[in-house]
């Protein structure tokens, strides 16, 4: 066991004395290094950049050996070396320097589109003191400038300032055209200008074809003049830009409506409105809904028939334009505009203005109702002021047929003393021949296939018989009421008999009728005890007339006050103070203020004899 550890450790000390090795057989071979062998080619092959340095170069192919001499490389970068990293002014300069006149353009396309209008400004300034790619100086075409001009503007500068940068326009051989103008124009608008911008509108017109006022400056021009109430300048400047075929635009419109109708100025704008409406451009203007329905009650108040048609016409594109849209918005007139149109309509014999009331009436109410009692009186009392009786008849039977069932009202809605007394007045115009005209279509009317009867309109013949004295027609129309047309005679049927008798003195006769009346059951009303009173008093009988009123309150009924003054006349005139006193007990006892009469009392005691005073 101790021979062998012996032999190991021998073994080991000999493997410690063999350890040194060599690389190859040759023992003297240098392992030093050396330079390799020189090429052909001198140029050393760089080494790629650090790619913590921002250098641009760093994503191209910097394993090409002649990436030094590789001058495209930085041209075709979109973003040139450090030009994120420059301040904006210096940026801009720079911009300058590269951009031509179409580049620019697009540029400042984008700076407009951000509201960027120093930078416009000061990239315009910087880009006409640089030289172009010819080395000459940048030259700006009429657009450009137009473009620098609205920074300016955007930025506030005054029209003065405005005035002499369209001045230097001519240090660039430019020629300033509408637009141009139309900047300064829009700051004189904003500083309220108005002389300097009436000046500049005359220099424009005299100017050349590249100058002429366009729509935009009439509107600015005109919208001052306006503002400032100079209303024939204003008037003027319209008549040109409508002779020259511009179009004006709504804002100018509805400021040249208002103020026209608050001038009193109603005939001048309905010159203006029927040139506009000559022109195929200005023909769709009109104001808004609330300046329409303003327009149209001024228009009726003062009677101008031509403003409220117009002012109508305006509702009615407003109605179409409300029913087109999506969603729609239903627009009505209100029915009470349309009652005055009528009646306005009747007083200024305007059939178009009648037609149009109706026309946007019937719109208004879409067929969800039926018109009001007042529309209708006010169609026929139009219509009967035109003298047109056909019509007037026929509107009395399509009311007649809306209303003819309401019974509360029907009393005073076809009575011929009030609501159709019109077309009383119509019928006896020409005496006894539009009344036997009218009885005869009534009389062919009653006859036809869809027959056409009506009390109402017999009753306002026999009343046009009364009114000119006629009480031989007016018993005749009276009796054909149920003898020839099958009818039964109403209270206004009695009414009006009882006024053609008293109108004749007939008092004895009037009587009978009223008699008559009661007989048959008709409750007579205060028009009927009103028109017994009037008889006996035209036969100078106030005892007879009192001993009526007495019977009249008895009834029910209230005497008006012009019944008491008729009866007190009477009885100062008769020298009945006896009676006078009862007029007055009854006019204190109902609360009449009665007042006085002393103008018909001085023309009543004048001495009327031809003797003059010696």
């Amino acid at each position: 066991m101790a021979s062998q550890m012996a032999i190991l450790n021998r073994t080991r000390i000999l493997l410690r004395l063999n350890q040194t090795k060599f690389i190859s057989t040759f023992p003297f071979l240098s392992q030093e290094s050396q330079l390799a062998e020189s090429t052909v080619s001198t140029q050393t092959t760089p080494l790629p950049p650090n790619p913590a340095s921002g250098s641009p170069l760093y994503h191209e192919n910097w394993r090409n050996p002649n990436v030094s001499q590789n001058t495209t490389s930085l041209a075709q970068s979109l973003i040139p070396l450090g030009f994120l990293s420059q301040t904006p002014a210096k940026r801009i300069q720079y911009l300058s320097q590269t951009l031509d006149a179409s580049a620019l353009m697009n540029h400042f396309a984008d700076l407009m589109t951000q509201k960027r209008w120093a930078d416009v400004k000061q990239l315009f300034e910087f880009w006409v003191r640089s030289l172009d790619k010819n080395g000459k100086p940048n030259k700006p075409d009429v657009n450009l400038y137009n473009h620098y001009l609205r920074a300016n503007l955007m930025i506030g500068a005054s029209a003065g300032d405005l005035l002499d940068l369209v001045a230097q326009m001519d240090d660039f051989a430019i020629v300033p055209n509408t637009a141009a103008f139309n900047f300064v124009l829009k700051a004189m608008h904003q500083a309220k200008e108005t002389d300097a911008a009436e000046k500049l509108l005359e220099r424009m017109l005299q100017g050349g074809t590249e100058s002429l006022p366009d729509d935009e400056s009439y509107d600015l021009v005109i919208g001052m003049l306006f503002e400032t109430q100079k209303i024939d300048a204003a008037l003027k400047y319209i008549d040109v830009a409508l002779k020259s075929g511009y179009k004006l635009s709504m804002r100018v419109f509805t400021e040249c409506v208002e103020c026209f109708v608050n001038q009193g100025r109603l005939d001048t704008l309905v010159t203006v409105i029927e040139r506009c409406k000559t022109t195929n451009q200005n023909r769709a203007l009109y104001p808004n809904w609330n300046l329409c329905n303003y327009l149209a009650d001024v228009a009726m108040q003062s009677d101008n028939s031509k403003l409220a048609f117009y002012a109508l016409e305006f509702m009615a594109k407003w109605i179409a334009r409300g029913e087109n849209a999506r969603p729609p918005f239903l627009l009505s007139v209100d029915e009470g505009l349309i009652v005055s149109a009528l009646a306005t309509a009747g007083r200024t014999y305007s059939s178009n203005l009648l037609d149009a009331s109706w026309a946007i009436l019937k719109r208004s109410l879409r067929e969800k109702k039926v018109p009001s009692p007042e529309s209708y009186l006010g169609k026929i009392y139009a219509h009967a002021s035109f003298g047109n009786l056909e019509k007037a008849f026929s509107t009395l039977h399509e009311f007649e047929a809306a209303h003819g069932n309401s019974i509360n009202e029907a009393e005073d809605l076809f009575s011929p003393f009030t609501s159709l007394y019109p077309l009383v007045v119509a019928c006896s115009k020409k005496g006894f021949e539009t009344l036997d005209s009218v009885y005869y279509q009534l009389e062919n009317l009653s006859r036809a296939d869809s027959p056409y009867k009506s009390v109402a309109a017999l009753n306002c013949i026999i009343l046009g018989c009364g009114n000119i004295w006629d009480i031989e027609r007016a018993y005749q129309t009276f009796d054909a009421i149920s003898s020839s047309f099958g009818l039964t005679p109403d209270i206004h049927s009695y009414n009006a008999l009882i006024y053609a008798f008293g109108k004749l003195k007939k008092t004895f006769e009037a009587s009978r009728v009223f008699e008559h009346m009661l007989s048959l059951g008709v409750k007579p009303n205060a028009k009927s005890y009103s028109l017994l009173v009037d008889t006996h008093l035209i036969n100078r009988d106030q005892k007879a007339a009192l001993s009526v009123i007495d019977e009249m309150v008895t009834a029910g009924f209230i005497p008006s006050k012009e019944t008491l003054k008729k009866v007190r006349r009477r009885c100062i005139r008769e020298m009945d103070y006896e009676c006078d006193d009862q007029v007055g007990s009854l006019a204190k006892k109902f609360s009449i203020r009665m007042g006085t009469e002393n103008r018909r009392g001085m023309l009543f005691d004048l001495d009327y004899g031809t003797q003059y005073a010696s």
